[in-house]
Order: structure tokens, then C-alpha cells, then sequence
């Protein structure tokens, strides 16, 4: 940590006007703009539950068709640490703006396209191969965009607030989970035919709106008082990558850390969903109004979480989070297979909302209070995306891999159970950051003595 470390991030959070104007639009660009990165990624999630097996994957056997668009939604998760590392290093480098403008774009128009994208019906095997190949768009793009909003945000944030101004983002991802579920859901009341043929491409199509929205915000925002300093310094590494690796023990625990509440967060949506259609049989509607009725309370809890935990901590919260999902993680799908719709969206608010929810909305803030100035895009970048990797993307496949094998949810259960022994390990070897200034780079300015 470098010298200047004791005035970062306090020297904008006097109440002047000018101060509160500036963390406002801040906030407000990162929301909008995670708003609609997450809603392009939940509605593919939540299409590939319940749309592509028959619109891309079409199969006698419905377990292959699902394996086939789980698998789909699991490819965009590979190119999300490469975008992590290429948009953290713009980032870093030349500014959050021009990064978050990139990632914004980027995605909008991917999710547009997978929206006109013809089916398997119409043009054969370039249909799923089209379909991976905006996916690994959207997952590029993925990559870069939650580094960049969580720095803009934290950079801006009185320390003492830095939890709840990071948890607002989670609360942007609520918005776009409620919307994209909803707009699911409100299709999926179509006769099937009408919404496999054209029901559940207006929701990919209305990502224009946002991406608009989101633009004109994201032009408007400047750069963090942070960031300028330290550019003006011109101290840290040239190659953000190389600061990040130079402190390896970061990284890994950084990683580790965010299995929990990744493979958690996609088994409990997105497996869920698929669970609670093709393996109960309920109709599709049900399992995306639960799903909608947990996004809306993550909107309200995590921001709950998140200042809760600049009061006590952000180790006490995770961990309560994480004890409480393993403990949860069973009587969730026990709930699932009453195949009561109330009981279905209890099933989901409990393990998602409450439980998955009290690390989500923390882990974005503790990987960045983990990184320097210079750096920490490309850390928050690499970290979240290789617990996304390694975690929750593949997390669907591997849930539908099991039931399919034993034919029962105790395989799944086992799985989200390991990935909570191993966060709360990780996050007890990690320090306690809250309330203390965020790391600075080391270094001094070139030209100038102090």
C-alpha cells in the first residue's frame, strides 16, 4: 500500500454538493449499466432453461437437448476471463469511462442479435453454432464490465459506505433478473408454439432500450477522483496483469472465495428454473415468476446486506451467508418438489435472495478493497471471473449431469455444500477491509518530488 493510501477514497466524501452529485451519477452509471449487462446474461440463462433445448437443440431425448444448451450457456463463460483481463487493462490504464462504454456496447448488441437469430428448424447446425458464437460475445464482454462498475462506484463511496455502494450494483442485477424473468414469464403464458416461435425473442429484442439508456448515462459519468490521482502520479505497473500475478496470494483467494454464492446463485436460478419444468413438469410460467418474485427481494436485501456488513463487517455477513446456504441448500429443492408455485418462489427467495445474496452482494467490494488504484479493475476482473468459470458456469450442466445419473437432487446438494466449505475457508484467510481507506499504488511520481 502506498503512502497516499490515508486520503484515498476520503478525500470526496465531504457532503459538498459537488461530492454528492459526483457519487450519485456514479452509482447510477454503474447500476444501469450492470442493469443491462445482467439482463442480457440472466435472460440467456433463463432461455437456455427453458427455450433453446427446443428452438437450438431440438432431441428426442430431453436430457440431451438441456446438457446441449446448458453447455451453451457455460461457453460464455470462458471468454469472460480474457474480457476480465483486456477491458481491466483499458480500464486501469486509460480510465473506467471508456471501458464501460465498451462492455455496454458490446453486449447490447450481442443480445440483440441472439434475439433475430434463426432456429435449428430454419437453417440447420449454423443456428447453435451462431448462438456460441454471440455467447462468447456476451460472456467477453461479461468479463469486462463488473471490475470496472464496482471501481467506478467503491472510488466514489465514502469508506464507511463502500458495502452499501457496492451492494447497489447487486441491486441493478435484481432489476435485471426481475425484468428479464418477468418479460419471460409474461411470454411463456403464449401457447408454446407461439412463444418457442417467436414469444421469447421480444425480451432479447427490448435490450435495445437499455442499451440506449445505458449508454447515454455511461457517456455522461466522469472519471473516479482515484483514478486521476493516480494516473496523474503516473505511479503502478504499466501492465495491470503483472501487478495482479505479483500478489498471487490476492488472486487465489480471491477466487476462491466466490464459489459459494456462484454455484449456489446459478444451481438455485438458472438449474432451478430447468429443474422445476423438465423434471417436475410445471409450466414454465411458474419456475420464471419464482424466480421473478426473488429478484425483487435481492433489489431490497442487497443493499440491506451490503451496509449491514459497513457496520459489522463484511467476514461476519459473508459467512452467515455462507453457513446459511448449506444449511438451506436441501429443504430448497424439497420446497421445488412440492410443486406448489408459492412454495417454489419461497424456495427461491430463501436460497437465492436471503442466503446467496449476503455474499453476492459483498464480493464485488471485497475483491476491490483486495487491489491498488492501477490495478484493480483487472483484480476484480480476474478474480469474479474465474470463480465464474470455474463455479457457476458450469453449474447448471453439472446439476442436470447428476440428477440425470442418480436420479435425485442429493449429488446437487453435495455440490453446492462443498463450494460453501471452501468460500468460508477462503474468506477467514482473507482481511477485514471494511471502513479502512483502499489500497493506493506504490510508487512515487516520476517527475516530482513531494
Amino acid at each position: 500500500m502506498g503512502a497516499d493510501s490515508s486520503h484515498s477514497d476520503s478525500s470526496d466524501s465531504a457532503g459538498s454538493a459537488p461530492a454528492r452529485s459526483a457519487r450519485r451519477s456514479a452509482v447510477l452509471a454503474s447500476s444501469i449499466g450492470t442493469l443491462l449487462e445482467y439482463y442480457d446474461y440472466y435472460l440467456f440463462g433463463l432461455a437456455a432453461a427453458v427455450v433453446f433445448p427446443a428452438v437450438f437443440f431440438p432431441s428426442a431425448d430431453p436430457l440431451t437437448g438441456q446438457l446441449s444448451a446448458f453447455a451453451t450457456f457455460a461457453v460464455g463463460f470462458v471468454l469472460r476471463p480474457v474480457g476480465g483481463i483486456v477491458i481491466g487493462h483499458l480500464a486501469d490504464r486509460f480510465g473506467r469511462k471508456k471501458a464501460l462504454i465498451l462492455t455496454i456496447v458490446l453486449m447490447g448488441i450481442a443480445t440483440i442479435l441472439i434475439g433475430v437469430l434463426p432456429g435449428y428448424r430454419q437453417i440447420g447446425v449454423a443456428a447453435p453454432i451462431l448462438l456460441v458464437i454471440l455467447r462468447l460475445l456476451q460472456g467477453f464482454s461479461t468479463g469486462g464490465e463488473m471490475g470496472g462498475a464496482i471501481s467506478l462506484a467503491v472510488e466514489h463511496a465514502p469508506p464507511r459506505k463502500r458495502g452499501l455502494y457496492g451492494a447497489l450494483l447487486l441491486s441493478g442485477a435484481g432489476v435485471a433478473l426481475l425484468i428479464s424473468s418477468g418479460l419471460m414469464a409474461l411470454f411463456a403464458t403464449l401457447p408454446d408454439r407461439d412463444f418457442l416461435a417467436w414469444g421469447w425473442r421480444i425480451p432479447f429484442l427490448l435490450s435495445f432500450v437499455l442499451l440506449v439508456a445505458g449508454l447515454i448515462i455511461r457517456l455522461r459519468v466522469g472519471e473516479t477522483p482515484d483514478f486521476e490521482r493516480a494516473r496523474e502520479k503516473d505511479v503502478g505497473e504499466r501492465i495491470p496483469l503483472l501487478a495482479v500475478l505479483r500478489r498471487p496470494r490476492n488472486l487465489i483467494y480471491g477466487v476462491l472465495f466466490g464459489f459459494a454464492n456462484s454455484i449456489g446463485g446459478y444451481v438455485i436460478t438458472t438449474y432451478g428454473a430447468s429443474y422445476v419444468k423438465k423434471d417436475l413438469g410445471m409450466p414454465a410460467s411458474v419456475a420464471l415468476t419464482a424466480t421473478m418474485v426473488a429478484a425483487g427481494a435481492q433489489i431490497i436485501l442487497a443493499p440491506t446486506w451490503g451496509a449491514l456488513s459497513d457496520r459489522i463487517g463484511r467476514k461476519p455477513v459473508f459467512l452467515g451467508g455462507c453457513v446459511g446456504l448449506a444449511v438451506v441448500i436441501f429443504p430448497v429443492f424439497w420446497l421445488f418438489e412440492t410443486k406448489n408455485p408459492v412454495l417454489v418462489a419461497v424456495a427461491m427467495v430463501l436460497g437465492f435472495s436471503v442466503f446467496v445474496m449476503a455474499m453476492s452482494a459483498l464480493s464485488q467490494t471485497i475483491l476491490s478493497e483486495l487491489f491498488d488504484t492501477r490495478s484493480r479493475v483487472t483484480g476484480v476482473n480476474l478474480g469474479y471471473q474465474l470463480t465464474a468459470v470455474l463455479g457457476g458456469g458450469f453449474a447448471p450442466y453439472l446439476s442436470a449431469l447428476l440428477v440425470g445419473a442418480t436420479g435425485a437432487v442429493w449429488g446437487v446438494g453435495i455440490y453446492v455444500i462443498a463450494g460453501c466449505v471452501l468460500s468460508a475457508v477462503a474468506m477467514l484467510m482473507l482481511p477485514e477491509r471494511a471502513g479502512q481507506p483502499l489500497p493506493e499504488p506504490a510508487g512515487e511520481p516520476k517527475a516530482a518530488t513531494v
